[in-house]
């Protein structure tokens, strides 16, 4: 489904749409990368709109948090490309660790800089890069597809030849963000969204709010605009849209309710229920009704 952007008075792109059309865009088979960092700021309302469509057997990547447990617990997924998936302050996702444990999913395990690296070749649109990250490591035991090159100068040294992780589609999740496609991050963990957009085919980027372009500036400094406008196809407001995760200063991770994912996840009658209560909505909006407790 084509995305219909307006133009403004100014010539620039009205790239505002919604959780749909964005997820519309998805076909079976795609490798996508989620940005955020483990149970930080993960594009959420993006996944949740991933669950409410038919798309499967998608390759994801990511530093792993409920995004790839919600997935893999849906049969979404074909394969998990990550540097670890977690929930932080509960260290192992419960419905990844099934997935992996069952051989459900094809495990794409990474050392962290390595999944870095690779996503900066692609975003370069270099081939492969050499790195340090994972030598010493069993990870070309479980990766042996890997290759190593040597340096051409007089040292010699060895490095891993860490491919590019080429992407069909990018999701991310900002505090703030104007219409054109720039946004910021206010937090202390803007790792690694820039790259997973400019590693991608196509970029959506999710936010607390949209403001005036002139207003993004007042509450933090230049620094905080990590992404611009040339690397976002799509921006969706989506207040609270990276919850249970957190989105630090807007607001932290909902512990009380990642305890209860957790302890659902442990039992299928719970996790049915879990299901009916929370996932099985129809749109973004009755999902925060529902956390509220509005319904």
């Amino acid at each position: 489904m084509p995305i219909r952007l307006g133009l403004k008075k100014d010539g620039l792109v009205n790239k505002r749409i919604t959780e749909r059309e964005a997820i519309a865009e998805l076909r079976d088979g795609m490798t996508v990368g989620i940005g955020g960092w483990g149970s930080r700021r993960k594009p959420m309302s993006l996944v949740r709109e991933i669950l409410r469509q038919p798309v499967r057997d998608l390759t994801i990547v990511s530093y792993g948090g409920p995004d790839v447990g919600l997935l893999c617990a849906a049969g979404k997924v074909r394969k998990v490309v990550y540097g670890f998936v977690s929930l932080d302050s509960i260290p192992l996702e419960p419905h990844f660790r099934r997935a992996r444990e069952s051989a459900s999913i094809e495990a794409g395990e990474l050392d962290e800089g390595m999944l870095q690296w690779g996503l900066y070749a692609a975003a370069n649109r270099l081939p492969f890069l050499p790195t340090r990250a994972g030598l010493g490591s069993d990870v070309r035991v479980f990766n042996p597809e890997l290759k190593t090159v040597r340096s051409p100068y007089a040292d010699g040294e060895e490095f891993i030849a860490m491919p590019a992780i080429e992407l069909d589609v990018a999701l991310i999740h900002m505090n703030r963000a104007d219409e054109r496609g720039n946004g910021q991050c206010l937090g202390p963990d803007p790792y690694f969204d820039d790259l997973y957009c400019m590693a991608a085919k196509r970029r959506f980027m999710s936010c607390e709010k949209i403001v005036p372009t002139e207003e993004l500036l007042r509450e933090a400094s230049v620094h905080t605009m990590r992404i611009n406008r040339m690397m976002v196809d799509g921006v969706i407001e989506a207040p609270g849209g990276a919850h249970f995760t957190e989105c630090p200063p807007d607001y932290g991770r909902d512990e009380t309710f990642q305890k209860e994912y957790v302890t659902a996840a442990q039992d299928p009658e719970l996790w049915s229920e879990f299901k009916k209560k929370y996932l099985d909505l129809e749109s973004e909006a009755e999902y925060q009704k529902a956390i509220r407790g509005q319904v």
